[in-house]
C-alpha cells in the first residue's frame, strides 16, 4: 500500500491541507520573498516543488516556474536535474521516505498482521492529510519506474511491508491480491474522501477518517472470506 491512486485530489491552497493542518516543513525554505539564497540548491527546488504542487496540482508543474520562484536562472535546476520528470522523481523518493518514517512506528505497536495492518491503513489516511502535495505527487504524476529505479526502491519498504501482512492474513482462505486490494481501495477511498471534506474540517476529521479506516480493514480481514468469487475460479 503506498500514497496515490487514480486520481489526484483537487488542488488547494500551498502548504495547507483540506483538514485544516499545516503541513510540517520537510526542508528549510527559500529566502526572504521567495528568493533562493546559497546553500543546497537541489534541496530547495524540491521544497519549491513540494510547494508549487500543492498550489497548482502535479501536471501544472514546470521547471521554469520553480526556477522563477527561487530567483534563479532557467538553466540552473539542470545542473541537478536533467528534466523535469527527473525532479518530480526525486519529489516522489522524498514522499516515499516521508510515509516509511512515518508508518514504522503506527505498525510498531502492533504484533499481530490484522492490526499491524489496520495501523498501515490508519497511517495511509494521515500521511494525506498531513501531506497532501506529497500524497498528489503520487498519486498524479504518472512516472515511467522503469527510468526512474530509484522509485521501486524507496517504495519497497512499504510494499514488503504491506505484502508480509496481507500474506500472513490470507493463509489460503483467499488469495492475498484479494485482500490487499480491498484493503487498499478502502484506505485510498477514505483519503480521498478526507481532502474532499466529507468528514469536515481539522484534526478531529483526520481522526474520524483515519479511525473510520483502521475499522474498514478489520472488517475486510475479518469478512476475508467473502472476497474471492470462488465461481469465477476453476473447480
Amino acid at each position: 500500500m503506498t500514497p496515490g491512486g487514480a486520481d489526484a485530489a483537487p488542488a488547494r491552497a500551498s502548504g495547507e491541507s483540506s483538514a485544516g493542518a499545516r503541513l510540517p516543513e520537510a526542508m528549510s525554505r527559500p529566502g526572504k520573498g521567495g528568493r533562493y539564497h546559497h546553500g543546497d540548491l537541489k534541496a530547495a527546488l524540491i521544497e519549491i516543488a513540494i510547494q508549487l504542487i500543492g498550489e497548482r496540482g502535479v501536471r501544472d508543474f514546470s521547471l521554469a516556474e520553480a526556477s522563477r520562484r527561487l530567483g534563479v536562472a532557467v538553466s540552473a535546476p539542470y545542473a541537478h536535474f536533467a528534466d523535469r520528470d527527473q525532479l518530480l522523481a526525486a519529489v516522489a523518493v522524498h514522499a516515499y521516505e516521508r510515509f516509511s518514517a512515518e508508518l514504522v512506528p503506527e505498525m510498531d505497536q502492533f504484533q499481530a498482521p490484522a492490526d499491524r495492518l489496520a495501523a498501515m491503513a490508519r497511517a495511509y489516511v494521515r500521511f494525506a492529510a498531513a501531506h497532501r502535495p506529497l500524497f498528489e505527487m503520487l498519486s498524479g504524476a504518472g512516472l515511467d519506474k522503469r527510468r526512474h529505479p530509484e522509485l521501486e526502491a524507496a517504495e519497497r519498504p512499504i510494499t514488503d511491508a504491506f505484502v508480509a501482512c496481507v500474506r500472513a492474513l490470507s493463509g489460503g482462505e483467499a488469495p492475498s491480491e484479494d485482500l490487499a486490494t480491498a484493503v487498499e481501495a478502502a484506505a485510498h477511498g477514505h483519503a480521498m474522501l478526507l481532502l474532499g471534506g466529507s468528514f469536515g474540517q481539522g484534526d478531529q476529521a483526520v481522526a474520524l477518517a483515519a479511525e473510520r479506516t483502521a475499522r474498514a480493514t478489520l472488517a475486510l480481514v475479518e469478512s476475508r472470506h467473502l472476497l474471492t468469487d470462488h465461481s469465477a475460479r476453476p473447480s
